[in-house]
């Protein structure tokens, strides 16, 4: 499988339905998603691959270090609602 590290991705299926998310790694038919507010960097969520869909972007590695970065980054990218 491809490296898919930080590429945003939305969760089809589960609580998490509809969020944007943020791939942190990924090993063989799962990523492991964090979007710096319900799911930590430090606490990812592993959800199989088949339920998420792959958006086109891409974030570099530096917004990947920490929670703040990660949230600031998707809701300047993605028109988020406050949940």
């Amino acid at each position: 499988m491809e490296d898919l590290r930080g590429t945003v991705v939305i969760s089809l299926a589960g609580r998490d339905k509809g969020r944007y998310l943020v791939v942190i790694s990924s090993e063989e038919g799962y990523v492991y998603l964090a979007d710096g507010k319900l799911r930590s960097v430090a606490s990812p969520k592993k959800k199989s691959i088949k339920h998420i869909s792959i958006t086109k972007t891409v974030f570099r590695e530096d917004t990947l270090q920490n929670d703040k970065r990660i949230r600031n980054a998707i809701q300047e990218r993605f028109i988020v609602e406050h949940r």
